[in-house]
């Protein structure tokens, strides 16, 4: 048989053709691409992550709640969780990469939300923008943020329940208080320098020993500089009312001191100072006057009994010498007198020798053997034999306070005196007590005034007078009147013989007139006998003939 060739008509067949790529591939390739440049250039420049221990997540929520330094948005929360144990969150944040440095020993973190508190309102802006994390970072120089070499890098926080009064960029010194006990103070309680403003309580806590409270302030600079070795704090809360011999005294810092407390302070030693350094501790006075006081020096204590009452007398009264508050009561005890089987009060007090001043503590210091914690009694025994002595006195007549005085009576009874640990200082009477004494002593004359026979007495002279005084209405009232009517014809009878036309009145002036001219006569004739003297003899010479 023979091959078959092709059939006829069948058309040739063509080569196969080669597969081409498509363009429209292009378009995900460079989507896939870009999306790489993208991941890679966000993990490029993705900061550091950390994570934030809070007791609560409170107004915290993933991918929304912002982490702001400034007012600035340096990162963003990722993820909020319980933590193992179940008492608290684990907040982890994302912070920009420009930012990484603020994650280092030292920074604090807080969650800002709207807060109420004794020292203002704060956080109100969030109630439209929603919570956020603020940030506090470590290391300021300059009162500007850098990286401190000393503060290493963390990544592991616990977070602040409470915003931070003071910021760790502000500029200013922090010193430590040591007070006996906290008062009325907060954090947030101003300190007053001169009645301005210029710093603020920041933290308190416990002592650690137990015995007191040490509170930390913080003053603003350049305030900070009028701290210095020589000031003094004291505790202005409040308003301070004080009651004694002056008066009343009202005192406040501000209106603002009253409701949330405060601290003040001022130099007192005048020498020159220098500025305290930061972190330095000072003590807390109760009150300015404590403050300014001239400093106690060694005590020296005494007790004195007074077998009188002591009510108005309190613990902390003034003991008195002359005007000058040389120390304080401590105690005010009662006791029993086995012999005269009554009680009386104990009054303990401490003295302070050297709040008379450096030249008399050391003259007194001498004078006592140079030991004032252990005196020898010299100088007790000496002032007591001159007739020291202590007194109850009336500090205050509206409120009855009470102060000890310890003066010099000269008159005083000489009584014996025993050097001992704590040492008795004699006493004598008030003057409130010797004015009850003599009051009580007149009472007693006048009970024994015979009262009910003066009264008997007295009786029978009010009957008498009565009786005198009826008799003198019946009797002598008649006849002092018809009396009186004889007098008043007599005067008018007088009157009527004055009158201008009466007799009497011409009678008289002619009998005048006669008296006029004898006396006339009686001149005219002692004139011519001392001419003529001769004529007493022979008579009156006759008259010589008139020529013509």
């Amino acid at each position: 048989m023979s091959e078959l060739g092709p059939a006829v008509g069948t058309p040739p067949s063509a080569p196969p053709k080669r597969r081409h790529l498509s363009w429209i591939w292009l378009v995900p390739l460079i989507a896939v691409v870009g999306g790489l440049l993208l991941v890679l250039q966000v993990w490029m420049n993705a900061g550091p992550t950390a994570t934030i221990h809070f007791q609560t997540a409170e107004g915290l929520e993933a991918g929304k709640t912002q982490v702001r330094y400034k007012e600035v948005n340096v990162g963003i929360v990722q993820r909020v969780a319980l933590n193992p144990e179940r008492s608290g969150v684990v907040v982890t944040i994302r912070l920009d990469k420009d930012a990484s440095s603020l994650l280092r020993e030292g920074t604090r973190f807080w969650v800002v939300r709207p807060r109420l508190s004794a020292s203002g309102i704060s956080g109100l802006g969030t109630l439209l923008s929603g919570a956020y994390i603020g940030v506090d970072p470590t290391g300021q120089k300059g009162g500007t943020h850098q990286d401190n070499p000393q503060s290493a890098v963390q990544s592991v926080f616990t977070g602040l329940e409470l915003p931070p009064e003071v910021a760790q960029d502000r500029p200013g010194k922090r010193f430590m208080l040591r007070a006996r006990d906290l008062g009325s103070l907060d954090v947030g309680s101003p300190v007053y320098y001169r009645r301005i403003a210029v710093g603020q309580v920041v933290a308190y806590h416990l002592a650690t020993d137990g015995d007191g409270v040490d509170v930390q302030i913080f003053v603003d600079a350049p305030n900070d500089a009028y701290v210095n070795d020589g000031s003094r704090f004291w505790n202005a809360s409040g308003v301070d009312f004080s009651v004694d011999a002056r008066g009343l005294k009202v005192q406040s810092q501000s209106l603002l001191s009253v409701f949330i407390g405060g601290l003040a302070f001022d130099t007192v030693e005048q020498r020159a100072h220098t500025a305290a350094a930061a972190d330095a501790a000072f003590t807390l006075y109760s009150s300015e006057e404590s403050a300014r006081a001239r400093p106690d020096g060694i005590p020296m204590r005494i007790r004195m009994r007074f077998d009188q009452s002591v009510r108005g007398l309190v613990v902390g009264a003034p003991i008195d010498s002359y005007g000058v508050t040389i120390g304080n009561v401590e105690a005010i005890d009662l006791d029993f007198d086995g012999t005269t089987k009554q009680f009386y009060a104990v009054v303990t007090a401490t003295l302070y020798p050297q709040r008379l001043g450096e030249k008399t503590f050391g003259e007194i210091s001498k004078f006592a053997g140079g030991d004032m914690a252990h005196p020898s009694g010299k100088l007790l025994a000496a002032i007591i034999e001159r007739g020291t002595r202590a007194q109850l006195r009336i500090g205050n007549v509206l409120t009855g306070q009470l102060y000890v005085a310890m003066v010099v009576f000269p008159d005083a009874k000489p009584v014996p005196f025993k050097m001992e640990d704590v040492p008795f200082i004699p006493t004598v009477p008030n003057n409130l007590d010797q004015l009850q004494l003599q009051i009580s002593s007149i009472l007693t004359k006048l009970d024994r005034v015979p009262f009910d026979a003066l009264g008997a007495e007295l009786s029978a002279v009010l009957r008498n007078t009565s009786s005198l005084t009826k008799r003198l209405d019946t009797q002598l009232a008649p006849e002092a009147q018809a009396l009186l009517r004889q007098a008043n014809r007599s005067l008018a009878t007088v009157g009527g013989l004055l009158a201008p036309d009466s007799g009497l009145p011409v009678n008289t002036d002619s009998a005048l007139k006669e008296l006029t001219r004898a006396a006339k006569s009686l001149r005219e004739l002692a004139d011519y006998l001392q001419v003529h003297p001769d004529a007493l003899l022979r008579g009156r010479a006759a008259d010589k003939a008139i020529k013509r």
